[in-house]
């Protein structure tokens, strides 16, 4: 169903707000300055920016508005929860130094591996590419630098064959462990979240792991075999019991807001949440 697909299960109650976007701090493409415009073409007038590792180095407040549009400040932060890697949503946040330590060193690993990734794709396919190793780099700017490059790849046949899990160019990365990682979040976001969690080889181990947090990511754009392991019930189930916060996002890399988010409802409680902090 084409409400299942764009991460809203009710047709004719548009998202409230996009609370998973990323920009040119980690690997999107959006600016600050941007983010109002994207937003309104988008049909929302609140974004959370949650790059990925990273606090925006632009964004001042846990939350303000530009150009009209609410901008809350967030993160997207990998942590290892034993059987598999998961991604959690901080909202709200504060940077604290217990937030800076861990970012910094997740951002000098980040770029270590990078130029590793680099070097291994340029020695594979005998081509330069064009990347800065600065903060914020990720797979999807090296996988943007070979599609431009004279390689005869795309921007997803560079994941499929290259630099994708299990691929022949692909470096591993530090992250911090699940209780680190939440404990730092809880230190100075007003709320976690689990992240998409039908994006994960065992769904149901991450879902477990939600009822440590505030909130999970139910309204997303699921897509190919993701899509196929949505149980909405099961997390809805899961919410209830663990009383946890609905939240959702599109998880732009592009400048296309609005795709996936919270209706007004679920969103009222989590802006709620937001203000009490």
């Amino acid at each position: 169903m084409q409400s299942e697909r764009n991460g809203d299960p009710t047709p004719g109650d548009p998202p409230a707000a996009d609370l998973h976007v990323h920009t040119t701090a980690s690997d999107g493409v959006l600016t600050v300055p941007e983010l109002a415009d994207a937003a309104r073409d988008g049909g929302v007038d609140v974004v959370a920016v949650t790059d990925h590792d990273r606090v925006h180095p632009d964004l001042n407040a846990p939350v303000q508005t530009l150009d009209g549009v609410t901008v809350i400040r967030g993160i997207e932060l990998r942590v290892d929860a034993g059987d598999q890697r998961l991604d959690l949503l901080g909202y709200g946040l504060e940077a604290t130094g217990a937030i800076e330590t861990v970012t910094s060193r997740i951002q000098r690993d980040r770029k270590r591996r990078g130029a590793e990734i680099v070097s291994r794709v340029e020695e594979r396919l005998d081509v330069d590419l064009d990347v800065a190793l600065e903060d914020g780099i990720g797979r999807p700017t090296i996988a943007r630098a070979i599609e431009a490059s004279d390689a005869p790849y795309d921007f997803e046949e560079a994941f499929e064959d290259l630099i994708g899990n299990g691929r022949p160019c692909y470096v591993e990365r530090w992250v911090p462990s699940f209780s680190a990682g939440a404990d730092v979040l809880r230190e100075s976001c007003a709320v976690v979240a689990l992240a998409h969690p039908f994006r994960y080889p065992d769904p149901e181990s991450a879902l477990e792991r939600a009822r440590e947090l505030d909130a999970v990511e139910r309204f997303y754009p699921y897509s190919g075999s993701s899509a196929q392991r949505e149980d909405r019930a099961h997390l809805d189930r899961v919410a209830a019991d663990a009383d946890l916060l609905v939240t959702g996002g599109s998880d732009a890399h592009d400048r296309t807001l609005g795709v996936a988010g919270p209706p007004s409802t679920e969103f009222d409680a989590f802006d709620a949440r937001l203000s009490d902090v």
